[in-house]
């Protein structure tokens, strides 16, 4: 068999069938992770929601929706009801002023405006400073650093370098200002969603109200 001519045809055509070849294998690599990662990521936002709103026997997810946050952009809000009751909301928020980056949490609140719990949902936050902010707002033990239980209904959250009343994390005052910049957000969504909710409990109550008297 004669020896291919080394030309720049040949070599084009050697690099396009290699192209076609690895684009190929990669789509049915991408077509078989797709769902075991979409599954992985929708046991982690149910896993989220469950750790931080009461206990609930309706499915949030289903029941979710979009709410303005007042800074031009909107937040998801996952209702947690129990029976016909609402017992709280799950509120995913985030902030861009991380010391990284992005911070994103899920913040949970009961009907009497306390924070349940949150989860830290994505960050780039450094290692043993920032990144620690998945548990230094939960330490009960410390109430001046915890968020745990605070009602937001008195004033939105700061850190004590600010005059606020929130200890922040140990050398990652940036990381905590922004932790308690996206618990402030997802509070004021929680806030109208609270209101809509009893909006709407009102208008059934003078609905059946309504159809008694007939």
């Amino acid at each position: 068999m004669a020896k291919l001519k080394s030309t720049f045809k040949n070599m084009f055509l050697s690099l396009f069938i290699i192209s076609v070849t690895v684009g190929l294998l990669l789509a049915q690599v991408n077509k078989m992770t797709a769902k075991p990662i979409a599954d992985a990521k929708a046991m982690k936002l149910q896993n989220a929601i469950k750790e931080v709103v009461p206990a609930f026997d309706n499915d949030p997810v289903a029941e979710a929706y979009k709410m303005p946050d007042g800074q031009g952009d909107s937040l998801t809000v996952y209702p947690a009801k129990k029976g016909d009751e609402v017992v709280g909301f799950a509120v995913n928020s985030n902030s861009n002023n991380g010391f990284s980056g992005e911070i994103q949490i899920m913040v949970g609140f009961d009907m009497e405006n306390k924070i349940v719990n949150y989860s830290v949902l994505q960050h780039a936050e450094t290692p043993g400073l920032g990144a620690k902010m998945g548990e230094w707002f939960k330490d009960t033990a410390k109430p001046n650093q915890s968020v745990i239980g605070r009602d937001l209904s008195q004033g939105n959250l700061s850190v004590s370098k600010d005059g606020g009343n929130v200890d922040a994390i140990t050398a990652s005052t940036i990381t905590s200002r922004a932790f308690l910049e996206a618990v402030n957000k997802a509070y004021a969504v929680y806030k109208a969603s609270d209101a809509d909710s009893g909006a709407t409990k009102k208008e059934e109550a003078e609905k059946k109200g309504g159809e008694n008297e007939q």
